[in-house]
């Protein structure tokens, strides 16, 4: 692995507003008197709720278990009742099944799982099969399932931790590495027990110098080796960071493995901690709470199922009306339309969009000026696919490559004429989708 990290073709350098919440400490977020946990919070099958109404559960109880190999339990996130089991906003604006849990208010734990102290000399598949029980996924923003990628099909030769956090305004992951770096380095170390490997790589941007040099001062102890990047969005998409660190090209329509690598994010990783040596199962992540808009913007650790609204609360409320609510960052968000959708394993950030960064432009034609194709990392077409969504010809844009699209939104952020480029590629990766379901049924 270079000492020198490359750069990937592309990219884009938005005003990346990160000064908001970066001094911030993370603050641990009151008890609640009730949270409002959303059952499916991971890629692939929704676990299976076990709980009924009525039931008194401690905290880290069992809510929903796995129903398959891609799929997670869930957790609960405080000692209590289970006072309902129905429908609530979810963060694609459709409502989704979720449980609510009425606090006691003791927060007491449950009979969780044995801790895992000597995990050097542990068995990899038993110290695995502890992060599938734990419920832990990728929490840069995906929710893929972290045992899953510890379970590749073809050789690994590299473990990488993505400490990029590239998204503007996002500082969760900084704050987590420079207060909590010792949880994350050995994160990576149980991490690379279970692929068989000796070591790791963590990823960081250059724009986190003190988060660098914590991580540094217990590294080697780990055997880990934290690598400075370049500046550049989206430096921590997964075929950006593999290119970045092993100069390695992820093939079209392939995975990291199919490069020799397993990328795991940071966040994800001291969850690993949590998990082998507390026997504790994800139940809470650090979030971003910020925008303009925001009197305290900040860095929060919040259980799973505490509403956005509560979140704003703590930031101090909003001092001037903003033009959107995003979970996520401004680059890869989500726009929301409640206050009541909640806290997820994969809750990154909770933005407001002030009115001046979000004007209403209208939609232009096409100049052909070429911008799209000179900021797009993955090297298709952008203009070219988004005429062929506009003409409805999904067949053209799967010729074109569209699904190698990381929704990274560089094209729609230079293009003069503000075309959807990003909307028209993810509505083309889902007729495809579709498409593809539907032949295979035949």
């Amino acid at each position: 692995m270079s000492d020198k990290p490359r750069k990937f073709k592309g990219g884009v350098h938005p005003n990346d507003s990160k000064a908001l919440s970066a001094a911030k400490a993370v603050q641990d977020a009151p008890l609640l008197d009730s949270y409002n946990v959303i059952v499916h919070q991971n890629i692939g099958a929704p676990p299976e709720v076990i709980v009924k109404k009525g039931d008194t559960v401690k905290k880290g109880d069992l809510l929903a278990k796995a129903s398959g190999f891609v799929s997670v339990p869930l957790h609960a996130p405080t000692s209590g009742t289970v006072s309902a089991l129905e429908k609530c906003p979810g963060p694609t604006c459709i409502s989704v099944p979720s449980i609510t849990i009425t606090a006691d208010g003791e927060d007491a734990w449950g009979d969780c799982m044995e801790p895992i102290s000597d995990w050097q000399n542990a068995d990899p598949a038993a110290l695995k099969q502890r992060v599938a029980d734990a419920g832990i996924v990728g929490m840069g923003g995906a929710g893929f399932p972290s045992h899953v990628k510890l379970s590749p099909n073809k050789p690994i030769d590299t473990l990488i931790l993505n400490g990029a956090e590239c998204e503007p305004y996002l500082t969760a992951d900084h704050r987590l590495m420079l207060e909590e770096a010792e949880k994350v380095v050995l994160g990576a170390a149980i991490l690379a027990r279970i692929l068989g490997l000796n070591g790791a790589t963590i990823g960081v941007e250059n724009n986190k110098p003190d988060a660098i040099e914590e991580l540094n001062k217990i590294a080697g102890k780990y055997n880990v080796k934290v690598q400075g990047l370049r500046v550049n969005y989206p430096q921590g998409a997964e075929k950006q960071l593999i290119y970045a660190l092993t100069g390695r090209e992820v093939p079209i329509g392939g995975l990291p493995m199919d490069a020799g690598c397993v990328v795991q994010n940071v966040a994800s990783a001291a969850a690993v901690t949590d998990a082998v040596i507390n026997g504790r199962p994800l139940i809470e992540r650090i979030t971003t709470v910020t925008g303009e808009p925001l009197v305290n913007p900040g860095n929060w650790r919040f259980r799973l199922g505490t509403p956005i609204s509560k979140a704003l609360e703590l930031a101090g409320g909003i001092k001037t009306q903003p033009a959107k609510l995003l979970l996520g960052g401004p680059m890869m968000g989500f726009a929301q339309n409640s206050l009541d959708v909640t806290v997820m394993k994969n809750t990154s950030g909770i933005l407001l969009i002030p009115v001046e960064t979000a004007s209403q432009y209208t939609s232009e034609p096409c100049i052909r000026c070429g911008r799209c194709v000179e900021v797009c990392p993955m090297d298709i077409l952008p203009a070219t696919i988004s005429q062929a969504v506009e003409n409805e010809r999904f067949d053209w844009s799967a010729q074109l490559n569209v699904m190698a699209c990381i929704e990274c939104g560089s094209c729609s952020y230079v293009c003069p004429s503000h075309r959807p480029l990003n909307q028209h590629f993810k509505r083309a990766k889902a007729e495809i989708a579709a498409a593809r379901r539907k032949e295979q049924k035949k």
